[in-house]
């Protein structure tokens, strides 16, 4: 297994790429990390694949640089409006000479559903299975069906797919850097590994991820992931909401939002007041902070409100027990939680990678806890899980092949033995042969 993982987050903002290894007690130790602005994405897809491509290159330079690691291979998170989800059941027969269900059967059910009928333009991003039934018996979540006698292997799944277009130039970009995509991974379940933990997943909870151009959704129970979905407003929505209402330029929207910015404007007083740089010899603007603020309510109304709606179209509303988890730097918005509460009715927190990080970290530490990099630091642990399951079981194929033993070294009369009775068998076998043709033939 390779000693460290590298994450690159393509977001409509910010590029980001983290470079981390295994640390102790299951902690991830972050080596390296580097940020550009995002240039040629939008709305989390791949548009100018030479630009977005030179954005990685700079982002994945300053990481490795930071490492002092070479970086040929990158776990990519992948988003966009693009992204759809669909349910579906596959079964398969268990061969005769099974006596119970074989891990090799269980990955041939999985496997099959990546030749299912799609839309034209569709490729499979993740196969995640539901439940299992052997037999039409459904078994319980934590029953592995590996091991269960049965003839037929049922199961119901929740397949992500997305445009096979973006996908490509997602790749193509990241090979125009000159890398290797080694996995790629949906952005809220990759944000799920580093602010979500199995008590949570257990639970039921939904992962809200708000990034720059799109809110993507992952819904957890019973430790499975239930229902996936990509909302094409963000925190991009909202800066371009205060850079129309107040007439200044984006960037001016941005620092707005980021350090007065507050969902709630009850709390602001009407008499604060930012004054904003005029452009050449034009007058300083002034804003209004509880103005700034009902602008950003207006639009993280619309935002949380569809949230809500996908989680009660998933069906699991009542289940979530841990509630709704807020990440991306979206979250980092003032009076957030308390907003998402009001409008879903569910508790809310803010979800931030620190708590699986290692905070002996040869970079920063505060850095890192941010929730703008949930994404990151997800694909980071993602990586090291997937490599680790595949040195286990590598390491346990290897264990149950059986040996061969080495063959011993015949000595020379023994190779001479055999060299004379072969010949002296063949002459035997010629004259019996010559003799019963030529007396077959007299006859």
């Amino acid at each position: 297994m390779e000693k460290y993982v590298v994450g690159l987050d393509i977001g409509t903002t910010k590029i980001a790429c983290f470079i981390g290894e295994r640390a102790e007690k299951d902690k991830v130790r972050i080596l390296g990390m580097g940020k550009t602005e995002s240039v040629g994405v939008e709305r989390g897809v791949v548009r100018n694949i030479l630009s977005a491509a030179d954005s990685i290159s700079r982002a994945v330079r300053d990481a490795s640089d930071m490492a002092g690691v070479n970086v040929t291979e990158v776990y990519v998170g992948i988003a966009g409006q693009h992204i759809k989800s669909r349910s579906n059941q596959g079964s398969i027969m268990i061969p005769e000479d099974h006596r119970q269900i074989e891990r090799s059967d269980l990955e041939r059910l999985i496997e099959d559903q990546y030749r299912i009928m799609l839309e034209p333009g569709e490729d499979i991003i993740h196969v995640f299975p539901q439940e299992y039934s052997v037999d039409g018996d459904v078994l319980d979540v934590d029953i592995d069906p590996v091991g269960v006698a049965g003839k037929c292997l049922q199961a119901n799944f929740h397949i992500v797919t997305g445009n096979t277009a973006n996908i490509r130039n997602i790749r193509d970009a990241v090979e125009e850097a000159g890398l290797k995509i080694k996995g790629m991974v949906l952005e809220p379940v990759a944000s799920a590994y580093a602010v979500l933990d199995a008590g949570d997943k257990s639970a039921g909870v939904a992962l809200v991820d708000i990034g720059g151009g799109t809110t993507d959704i992952a819904i957890f129970q019973e430790g499975i992931i239930r229902h996936t979905s990509v909302l094409p407003l963000a925190g991009n929505a909202i800066t371009n909401d205060i850079r129309e209402n107040c007439k200044i330029l984006k960037h001016q929207a941005e620092s707005l939002k980021t350090k007065f910015g507050s969902c709630i404007p009850s709390g602001v007083s009407q008499d604060d007041i930012i004054a904003i740089p005029g452009i050449r010899n034009q007058a300083p603007r002034e804003i209004s902070v509880k103005t700034l603020a009902g602008i950003i309510k207006a639009r993280m109304q619309v935002i949380l409100e569809q949230v809500a709606y996908e989680i009660q179209l998933s069906g699991y509303d009542r289940q979530l027990i841990a509630g709704v988890v807020l990440t991306g730097g979206g979250s980092s918005m003032k009076n957030v939680k308390e907003f998402s509460e009001f409008i879903t009715g569910i508790d809310s927190r803010i979800g931030t990678p620190d708590e699986h990080l290692d905070p002996q970290a040869s970079i920063t530490y505060e850095d890192l806890s941010h929730p703008m990099y949930a994404t990151g630091i997800g694909l980071v642990i993602f990586g090291l899980i997937e490599a680790e399951q595949k040195g286990a079981k590598e390491a346990k194929a290897e264990a149950e092949t059986p040996q061969a033993e080495p063959e011993s070294p015949e000595p020379a009369s023994a190779k001479k033995k055999v060299k004379k009775d072969g010949s002296l068998g063949k002459k035997i076998g010629d004259y019996l042969t010559n003799i019963f043709t030529e007396e077959g033939l007299d006859e």
